[in-house]
């Protein structure tokens, strides 16, 4: 089975000079509890024949153990003790681990590139803020304010519990009651700041081989309606082998290796878009034939055969990920802790099912519009991606560099 404990904090939470402690926090769980060192929780695991591990997002952090369910109680025990009670021991040594973290990630453009691109599209708002926080403010963040936010923040009572795979409701229940009592309060509130989306051009200077590239913008927010039509319309797009860019891309002119779309969604907003790595001469090459495909989504009606097609996959992918405890797991208490609805996998089909091709065209024009996508860059050359990627109207085109 696998239990999982969601904390509704995540990147977007974080002000002033915490950016990043969300991570950094998610890091020292694991380095001891009032009842478990570090090495005993790794050791009790390892016993179960089980795994530990945790998560960091925008938006909520995740803690979860898969392992055999006689071993409840005992998993339960150790997890609840990590995230209430942790003594944030070798807190300097896990800093240090973190700052390597943070530069693995500034060596792998083909991810840092997300991270260039939120913080383009969102620009002041807390969506834009990197989860790994940055070198500098890891750096120098003190003990009492990673306290201070985790007293703030990892309260019992605001957290999600889910599981899945051989489990009883009740008696999971009946445990988290016996130790941890009822939930005492409502979550902190999360602000809202207005956000307003307009095309910029970014590019970040990088001593790599290839010249990696997002186009993204506004997309949908969780709970909106629309998300099975993005949902069809990403994985015609660019979700899978036979969607359009990766055959128009990759298969028929052999101009990349790795392209595709994407869709976060996050509570009152979104971001979809593209992205694709290539040499720096075939730049100009990707970029017409992805704004082509782009438009053509927008503007013609997408062949029936097409659409069902990227309505299988996308069932049929969602009903193999469900086989593992973990999926199901992650299912329950993401939708939990977003207030979104748990829907049976009939329902999610019925509603796959009832996208139209006006339904795609239609949504494909407000996400997938190229006049009102941003564009973000990273390479060694600056004036090939200024050449070839032109500032929109009423634009800033933004520079920088990451060493």
């Amino acid at each position: 089975m696998t239990l999982g404990f969601w904390i509704p904090v995540g990147s977007r939470d974080e002000v002033g000079e915490l950016t990043g402690v969300t991570h950094f926090i998610e890091h020292l769980l694991f380095k001891g509890s009032r009842r478990y060192t570090a090495e005993q929780t790794a050791q009790i695991f390892d016993t179960l024949g089980g795994e530990l591990n945790a998560a960091t997002s925008r938006e909520y952090v995740l803690v979860y153990g898969r392992f055999l369910d006689e071993q409840l109680t005992t998993a339960m025990d150790v997890l609840v003790d990590m995230l209430l009670t942790p003594t944030f021991a070798d807190l300097d040594r896990e800093r240090e681990v973190v700052l390597e973290e943070i530069a693995m990630y500034e060596d792998s453009p083909q991810d840092l590139i997300h991270d260039v691109l939120a913080e383009t599209v969102f620009g002041d708002h807390p969506l834009g803020h990197p989860v790994l926080g940055s070198r500098e403010g890891i750096a120098a963040v003190s003990e009492g304010s990673i306290r201070a936010y985790h007293r703030r923040h990892f309260r019992f009572s605001d957290m999600i519990v889910a599981a899945a795979g051989n489990i009883d409701h009740d008696r999971l229940a009946e445990l988290l009651l016996l130790e941890h009592g009822e939930r005492d309060s409502a979550g902190l509130p999360r602000t809202s700041m207005a956000l307003e989306f307009s095309p910029h051009r970014a590019f970040v200077t990088k001593e790599t081989e290839q010249m990696h590239v997002c186009l993204g913008g506004e997309g949908l927010s969780r709970n909106d309606p629309r998300r099975f039509v993005l949902s069809v319309l990403d994985s015609l797009l660019g979700g899978s082998l036979s969607s359009r860019l990766f055959q128009e891309v990759r298969e028929k002119r052999g101009l990349v290796y790795s392209i595709y779309s994407f869709s976060n969604m996050y509570r009152e907003t979104g971001l979809s878009g593209v992205y694709f790595g290539c040499r720096p001469d075939r730049l100009g090459q990707v970029m017409e034939t992805v704004t082509a495909e782009l438009e053509r989504v927008g503007r013609e009606v997408v062949p029936l055969d097409e659409l069902e097609r990227a309505k299988e996959h996308l069932k049929g992918r969602m009903i193999l990920g469900l086989e593992s405890t973990a999926s199901r797991m992650t299912r329950l208490g993401k939708a939990l802790l977003t207030d979104s609805e748990i829907l049976s996998l009939d329902q999610i089909a019925e509603r796959v099912d009832a996208v139209s091709q006006d339904d795609v065209r239609e949504l494909a024009r407000k996400v997938f519009d190229p006049g009102s996508l941003t564009v973000v860059g990273i390479g060694a050359d600056d004036d090939i991606f200024r050449e070839t990627v032109p500032p929109p109207v009423r634009s800033v085109v933004k520079q920088g560099s990451r060493k």
